[in-house]
């Protein structure tokens, strides 16, 4: 591992063979002007930490999150990029976090964690292929887990969650996905415009032709992360480790459809989810493109089934059409290249109710920035009276300062000030505090376990119907 001389790691490399500890201590301790949060009864470990979400949970500090943090896995790039990631934030100028990282590193790195047992929090969020079987066992010694999504990727898995969810019932853990995008303002507000009858009335029930909710999002293979170029991994590209986009970004899509229709709801989804249809398609990148991302000089053996004429064929692509109480939804998941100068990700979503629309565009028109509009479906011109009652009542009390511009008739632009807008990076911040407020209280909300299976149900059968194209 690369050291920067600024940030204060712990590398404890243990040779698994002989299990000899071998400490070497980089950097220096703390300096003043560290942000020194933490302190508290909750001690992290991060398994195998192959993906940048891992390294986001550390961004910053907390208040009852010791500083001291444990870390399993096998040597290699993956974890090397997760060091030097956070060795970044304990070393950079504004606001420096102070993680103190002791790392194991062996093929045994599982074993290894369940026997030491340093810490009772486990994050996991990299390669998806042990994923569940990280969660699995984590949860049946006793730990609690924070999972980056997704927690599972095949249909054959999802028995496996299922279980788990019981275990950590049983076991009195808390076991919890990491939802970013119900942090994400044109989200919240979406979903808050949608609770309010005199405005958005009641969801429409649609059709798999014209569903009352749709929710689209274009994600991109090459992008920066903390400023710096994203590298991916060379497993990311291989459908068995990462997973499909509707298995992988679809999480967050049918999360968000769940959490804005039926707020505080559970789902049972055994009776009221049905999968309608599901297709796939790929994305195909020259080797050049591969290189790019990943820094691999070839495609890897694991990709050859994927490898047509020298390009490969990345069936990362889905749509899916599925049935939730009685309403029709639709989830879009397409992974690009690379992003225009100037744009990013970009998140598409419609709720029809039956007194307005509520839709959230993310495109050219739009400086590629996520904005709300409310379309009203009613005649008359009171409607505009009714979208000032709404914003008086439930939206400016929380947030002060969002407004609606009239653009044309029926048709309003919620105004959203910046302070609002603080970015996909820092939504990991606020997911972890609010994880560390369930782990206080002991509970999850009584929907929250049974609306992640609901969740994962979805996915993985929308997943098994698709097959591996």
């Amino acid at each position: 591992m690369a050291n920067s001389g600024s940030s204060r790691h712990r590398l404890l490399d243990r040779v698994p063979d002989s299990f000899l500890l071998i400490m070497l201590t980089i950097g220096v301790t703390a300096c003043s002007g560290r942000n020194e949060a933490g302190g508290g009864g909750v001690q992290l470990i991060q398994i195998n930490p192959g993906h940048f979400h891992a390294g986001l949970v550390q961004k910053t500090m907390y208040e009852g999150i010791d500083p001291g943090v444990h870390v399993y896995a096998p040597a290699g790039p993956d974890l090397d990029d997760f060091l030097l990631r956070i060795d970044g934030y304990n070393s950079r100028a504004e606001h420096p976090t102070g993680w103190s990282m002791t790392v194991y590193r062996g093929p045994d790195y599982l074993e290894r964690m369940l026997a030491e047992m340093d810490g009772n929090v486990l994050i996991t969020a990299g390669n998806n292929a042990r994923k569940t079987e990280y969660i699995h066992q984590a949860v049946s010694a006793g730990l609690n887990v924070l999972a980056d999504k997704p927690m599972v990727i095949m249909p054959e898995a999802f028995p496996l969650l299922e279980e788990t969810f019981a275990i950590a019932g049983e076991n009195g853990v808390l076991l919890y996905d990491i939802m970013t995008e119900r942090f994400e303002i044109t989200n919240l507000l979406q979903r808050e415009f949608s609770m309010i009858p005199i405005l958005f009335g009641t969801l429409e029930p649609g059709s798999p032709e014209d569903p009352a909710i749709t929710k689209e999002s274009v994600h991109h293979l090459f992008k920066y992360v903390s400023g710096n170029p994203l590298v991916r991994p060379g497993w990311f590209f291989d459908i068995g480790q990462e997973g499909t986009g509707l298995a992988d970004v679809g999480t967050h899509l049918v999360d968000l459809i769940q959490w804005e229709c039926f707020p505080g709801e559970i789902i049972d989804h055994e009776s009221e989810i049905e999968v309608l249809s599901a297709r796939g398609w790929t994305t195909d990148l020259e080797l050049e493109q591969f290189t790019r991302v990943t820094g691999l000089s070839e495609f890897p053996g694991y990709l050859d089934t994927f490898i047509e004429e020298g390009r490969l064929r990345y069936p990362c692509n889905g749509t899916m059409t599925y049935r939730i109480r009685g309403v029709s939804a639709r989830v879009s998941v397409t992974w690009a290249f690379e992003a225009p100068e100037g744009t990013g990700d970009t998140h598409y979503s419609i709720m029809c109710g039956t007194g307005c629309n509520l839709v959230i565009r993310q495109g050219a028109e739009e400086g590629y920035r996520p904005t709300l509009y409310i379309e009203t479906r009613r005649g008359g011109d009171d409607f505009e009276a009714i979208i000032e009652l709404a914003l008086q009542e439930r939206i400016t009390p929380t947030w002060p300062g969002v407004e609606a511009i009239r653009l044309s008739d029926g048709v309003w632009r919620v105004e959203i000030p910046d302070e609002y807008r603080i970015g996909h990076e820092a939504h990991f911040g606020q997911v972890m505090e609010r994880y560390l407020e369930y782990l206080e209280a002991g509970a999850l909300p009584d929907w929250e376990v049974p609306n992640m299976i609901a969740k994962y149900h979805t996915t993985t059968t929308a997943v098994g119907m698709i097959g591996d194209r």
